[in-house]
């Protein structure tokens, strides 16, 4: 299944969200949009919405990521890889990279979420601060977004990749 995933990991050329971006114009939108993604997604999906967990586990984060949670290379971190789902097809793959350090206190439960959205709990956080969008594309030719979230200052690093099934789902009005 590793070979059929994206590897937004492996992008060294993370770029902070500027007008214009030269993305395709139906993702514009989508990768630009500062609010929650899962809450666009259960939009244009009319309520058929769903997460499938593809692995969790502590593993180590690849060097943008590390870099972008200012980690030390060799530390560990909890690593969640999910496809967000339209009607049951994967719309979005999204790369959740959790320091240890960030899993205490009140969010020692995000390594329980599960099939849950980590947006849906993200964007209901009081102390949850983000810090500004970047976008890459990828080896594969699919576009990718990141920022690191702060949950009462801890970091987290969220990458969303827009898969091609993605194409042919309009944009929600809000």
């Amino acid at each position: 299944m590793k070979a059929n995933r994206p590897q937004p990991e492996t992008a060294r050329h993370w770029r902070q969200l500027k007008q214009p971006i030269w993305a395709p114009r139906h993702l514009r939108r989508w990768l630009t949009d500062h609010g929650s993604l899962t809450r666009l997604l259960k939009r244009a999906s009319k309520g058929r919405f769903s997460v499938r967990v593809v692995r969790q586990g502590y593993h180590r984060p690849g060097p943008a990521e590390a870099a972008a949670l200012r980690l030390r290379s060799r530390q560990q971190a909890l690593i969640r890889e999910v496809y967000l789902c339209g009607a049951g097809e994967p719309w979005v793959y999204a790369r959740t990279v959790i320091p240890v350090t960030t899993l205490s206190g009140s969010h020692r439960t995000l390594k329980l979420i599960g099939s849950r959205s980590l947006g849906s709990l993200l964007f209901r956080d009081p102390s949850m601060q983000r810090q500004p969008l970047q976008i890459a594309r990828l080896n594969e030719g699919l576009w990718a977004r990141r920022s690191v979230f702060h949950l009462e200052r801890k970091p987290l690093l969220v990458c969303e990749v827009f898969l091609p099934s993605l194409e042919h789902i309009q944009y929600p009005a809000c």
